[in-house]
């Protein structure tokens, strides 16, 4: 996450935007957790509230979860009950530790020049045949947005380039309309891979 108006959000806003009205992205976990052996390591990047990572904790996964805002992470510590690491994608650094990375909603803030690198750090977090799933909001450019929000907007196709150039196998890229925290309508991309 930028440490700009980004980070500052968060932290300022972390009560309220962890205990927020939210649908948990039922089906997109339950098929990314069944693409996991049951009681497999999932690291989850960008926690949030730690609604995701408590659903995951449910389903019986050995989850470790992160965010890089402090405020963030003691929100999502009150919810599911287990210390949440406080580290930025950057610092990620992990060798096959984990079958599952899920980074729902949170690779957006990434600036688009470090993405490459910190898809590299995950990929090699991952055991072999282990799984991400990250979503982005659609665009063409990175920008803000009207909360002070930096996202990289990566278009479909971008996203595939940045993959396919980073040595991922199976690669599958779908869009959908929905929302996000502002309540604009935002199209959205859901991405998974494997190593």
């Amino acid at each position: 996450m930028p440490s700009d108006t980004t980070a500052a959000f968060y932290d300022e806003n972390a009560e309220i935007y962890a205990n927020r009205a939210r649908s948990l992205p039922k089906q997109q976990l339950d098929a990314f957790l069944a693409a996991i052996a049951p009681g497999g390591a999932i690291l989850e990047l960008g926690c949030g509230g730690g609604q995701d990572s408590a659903y995951m904790l449910s389903q019986g996964f050995d989850v470790t979860p992160t965010d890089g805002s402090p405020e963030l992470a003691r929100q999502a510590e009150v919810l599911i009950g287990r210390p949440v690491r406080v580290m930025l994608f950057q610092q990620l650094d992990a060798d096959s530790a984990f079958d599952g990375v899920w980074a729902h909603a949170s690779l957006l803030h990434v600036p688009r020049p470090e993405l490459p690198e910190v898809f590299a750090r995950i990929r090699r977090a991952l055991k072999i045949g282990g799984i991400v799933h990250a979503s982005f909001k659609a665009g063409i450019a990175e920008g803000y947005d009207g909360l002070g929000r930096y996202y990289n907007y990566p278009s479909a196709q971008w996203l595939w380039e940045l993959l396919t150039k980073g040595g991922w196998c199976s690669i599958a890229i779908a869009e959908h309309d929905g929302s996000g925290y502002d309540g604009k309508p935002t199209r959205w991309l859901t991405a998974s891979a494997e190593r």
